[in-house]
């Protein structure tokens, strides 16, 4: 898809993991992944500095593209405002543009109920989904409507489904999948395409939970419909790179929910 090329993305929370067999192991470096074999620019950021230089080392030496990592942390003591201003301002210096905008970053504290959850749970999810999302939105707009960009932001089944001990979670997420609704109805206009995805994958995460604790893993991780969950890269990052294209234009504003990996539908 030679559309990307010479193209930048800013994926947040996009650090370096990895499954076992050494596929991609989280969602943002699933999608980081998909857009350098796209010959993409490609700008990762995270709280983690070794995972980002890790992920910048890999894709470079396999893909030959240009990567730029910056450490960034939208949390509630911050002036997050600044800090996402600033990774947009080092962007274009270093690229030129901002042609692709992916708020994938989220942080939280699952498995607690409503009951016990802390306001610093609670601070934690919305700051690092919500409030990240809405303050890269916010910088990176100028560029975004120069190039007639894409926002692909990330919500959750958690929030559409009420999965219990979520509730921080789900807060957050069911506000982005409202701010991404809000953002494709005023940015139109400017020719920028906004999308939200719910995705459901497999993880680092959920292969350590799984080694770690056969017996929870069975009771409280249910298989998709299709009998397998979807893969960072293949099934998540090749539809962001999908929804890049200028044929996509028409699907703004749309909900995708992704289940089992092959589940496509707004």
């Amino acid at each position: 898809m030679s559309f990307l090329k010479g193209k930048t993305v800013l994926i947040t929370g996009a650090g370096r993991a990895v499954l076992s067999d050494g596929k991609a192991g989280s969602i943002g470096y699933g999608i980081a992944t998909a857009y350098a074999k796209e010959g993409a620019n490609i700008v990762i950021t995270g709280r983690n500095v070794k995972k980002l230089e890790d992920a910048k080392e890999e894709l470079e030496r396999l893909y030959g593209v240009k990567v730029m990592y910056i450490q960034a942390d939208i949390n509630a003591g911050a002036d997050n405002a600044a800090i996402a201003k600033d990774v947009a301002e080092k962007i274009v210096a270093e690229f030129g543009s901002i042609d692709v905008l992916i708020n994938n970053a989220q942080a939280s504290a699952s498995g607690v109920s409503i009951a016990d959850h802390t306001t610093e749970q609670f601070d934690l999810a919305i700051y690092s989904g919500l409030y990240a999302t809405f303050h890269y939105m916010q910088a990176c707009y100028p560029y975004l409507a120069k190039s007639k960009g894409t926002v692909i932001n990330f919500a959750s089944g958690a929030g559409l489904f009420g999965n219990y001990g979520q509730c921080a979670y789900a807060a957050a997420k069911e506000g982005i999948r409202g701010l991404t609704r809000v953002a494709a109805t005023e940015w139109s206009k400017d020719g920028i395409n906004v999308n939200v995805i719910c995705p459901l994958a497999w993880t680092a995460q959920l292969e350590q939970f799984k080694n770690a604790y056969p017996e929870a893993f069975e009771k409280n991780v249910h298989t998709p419909p299709m009998g397998f969950f979807g893969d960072p890269e293949e099934h998540i990052g090749r539809v962001c790179v999908q929804l890049a294209h200028p044929d996509f234009k028409y699907m703004t504003g749309e909900t995708l929910t992704l289940e089992g990996g092959l589940g496509l539908r707004p």
